[in-house]
């Protein structure tokens, strides 16, 4: 390896410590009480560092976001060779399950905070394209449900709302742990058949 290809995996490891020491304030101190100084003394390095790879704590979030959003995105993208749409939409909302199961800290992240908004207002940006990427996959499978005699009488844009918001709610309750504090038989599987209630409730 040389020496200019060594500097470069050096940075990329570096940004990579920065945003997991971020990613492990974020959680635990919260956003707004994180500093860049916090992070910097995380990672046992200058505070000037990491303004070298991140403007401010805006950026590092909307890395992080942007992080969680591909990698969502990489595990619903394996499901689109699923030839059926319906047998596709119901993967659709178990892989997004378990994705937010499995991920609970970075699913936090991605939802719960305003910050990636911020992030866009500052750079003048009209979409958020990490949003819109994902809400089109759903919506362009449920088009194709409808286009196969599915939803019959359902309007596109809100029924990929309503799905997209009765999975996602069902996930926030769970990684809150609301679901552990109304006393359920069973809160660690809820989510998984609260998904399958919701699914006979949809009727397809």
């Amino acid at each position: 390896m040389g020496i200019a290809e060594r500097r470069e995996k050096e940075k990329i490891e570096l940004r990579a410590l920065i945003l997991s020491a971020a990613k492990k304030l974020f959680v635990t101190k919260g956003i707004e009480h994180t500093t860049i100084r916090n992070i910097a003394e995380a990672i046992d390095y200058s505070v000037g560092t990491v303004y070298v790879y991140f403007k401010d704590k805006n950026a590092i979030f909307h890395a992080l976001h942007s992080q969680g959003f591909n990698e969502l995105g990489q595990q619903l993208a394996l499901l689109m060779a699923v030839e059926n749409p319906m047998e596709r939409v119901k993967a659709l909302g178990r892989v997004y399950i378990n994705f937010a199961k499995a991920n609970a800290d970075m699913y936090s992240l991605m939802f719960s905070q305003p910050a990636p908004i911020d992030y866009l207002e500052e750079e003048h940006a009209d979409e958020w394209k990490e949003g819109v990427l994902a809400f089109n996959v759903l919506k362009g499978t449920l088009a194709q449900c409808i286009e196969q005699g599915y939803f019959k009488g359902h309007t596109l844009e809100p029924l990929t709302y309503m799905f997209w918001s009765a999975v996602h709610g069902m996930c926030a309750l769970y990684i809150s742990e609301r679901a552990k504090g109304v006393n359920l038989t069973d809160p660690d599987t809820i989510v998984e058949r609260g998904y399958e209630e919701f699914l006979k409730i949809i009727g397809e």
